[in-house]
């Protein structure tokens, strides 16, 4: 199966379906908003290391959460109700990922998070279309995650700590928040023993994609999100 060359310039990308059995569908093009955007709506991730191309991923099976199905443990939640960390929302997406970009890769040394990435993802921030949950002790980022919301989906895409359970606690907080605000599925990406403790399946790809067909025509949240107030993520 050959891989396909994406043209600069052209958001053009090959059917999903295509991609080989580790899931590389296609690479070149760029980072663009409107690239990036296309990709995700497609079910279509880049996942490249230094001096590689723009590589792009539609993995099989995928790895979901249903919002419902977060499963929250009790040493978890008693650290959630201690309040110890301060939890908030698109306050920090360029910390958050920057602190993202010096945690290992997903395989081999180095990082996977490449200045030209991190650059785009703050453009899809600051265009809408990304988002953070920071959490802070003492005032101080300690953990986070952040992701991309293309209509009612969520993509995943990182997150990290500096703090023993900072981004098992924001991340409950980002799963409860999409549940109130009517999201219908998270995509993980991959499988991780990690993500499977918090309720995360694995679904063919036909399945996902025919799913996030459905929800990324659907109106988004405009701007930076906020946190409701009263809002309890238990």
């Amino acid at each position: 199966m050959s891989i396909d060359f994406i043209p600069p310039h052209n958001l053009w990308f090959p059917d999903p379906n295509e991609a080989d059995a580790d899931g590389l569908l296609a690479f070149g093009g760029d980072l663009s908003v409107q690239r990036l955007v296309e990709s995700y709506a497609r079910g279509i991730f880049p996942w490249y290391g230094p001096g590689d191309p723009i590589l792009w991923w539609s993995p099989d099976p995928r790895l979901v959460l249903e919002p419902e199905d977060l499963h929250v443990s009790r040493s978890l939640r008693r650290v959630i109700n201690s309040r110890r960390f301060e939890i908030s929302v698109d306050t920090g997406f360029r910390s958050v990922i920057c602190e993202c970009s010096r945690a290992p890769r997903r395989e081999g040394p180095g990082t996977w998070l490449v200045p030209e990435m991190i650059s785009a993802y703050v453009d899809l921030h600051h265009s809408g279309w990304a988002h953070s949950v920071e959490a802070r002790l003492d005032g101080q980022l300690v953990g986070g995650v952040y992701g991309v919301a293309v209509g009612r989906a969520f993509f995943g895409e990182s997150m990290f700590y500096r703090e023993a359970d900072a981004s098992k606690v924001a991340f409950v907080w980002l799963v409860r928040l999409l549940e109130q605000w009517g999201y219908g599925l998270i995509d993980c990406q991959q499988t991780t023993a990690h993500l499977l403790r918090f309720g995360a399946n694995e679904i063919p790809r036909r399945s996902f994609l025919s799913r996030i067909a459905s929800l990324v025509t659907v109106p988004v949240l405009d701007g930076a999100w906020t946190i409701p107030a009263g809002f309890d993520p238990l």
